[in-house]
């Protein structure tokens, strides 16, 4: 099986930054993207980015494009996102998921973390 842990979330001021991480383990052969999605009360979980295992092809949501960078770790196992000039907007739960193909859309990934918190206080 495969586990992946998010953390690095937290409470934040508008313009103000944090990096989520992800740390993947088990049988992770196969699944060679890694992407990052976030949900906030009432809404649906919409994609924020994604990026190969390898490191390439690095594709952001219109959303946080700019302002959110994507990269992998592959000794560590781990992703991250970058988060910078956050806005209240981004409040959500964030989650980290594998899939075996470059997609955007949440159904496509077969693997999720728990999640965690970003709030960006106004």
């Amino acid at each position: 099986q495969v586990q992946l842990v998010e953390s690095g979330g937290g409470l934040v001021q508008t313009g103000g930054s944090l990096r989520l991480s992800c740390a993947a383990s088990g049988r992770t052969f196969g699944y060679f993207f890694m992407g990052w999605f976030r949900q906030a009360p009432g809404n649906e979980r919409e994609f924020v980015a994604r990026i190969g295992w390898s490191g390439g092809n690095p594709y952001y949501a219109d959303s946080v494009k700019g302002r959110f960078t994507i990269s992998r770790d592959n000794a560590k196992n781990t992703v991250y996102l970058q988060m910078n000039s956050l806005k209240p907007e981004d409040t959500a739960s964030y989650f980290c998921a594998l899939s075996r193909a470059p997609s955007i859309d949440s159904r496509l990934y077969n693997f999720w973390g728990q999640g965690t918190q970003v709030t960006v206080s106004s």
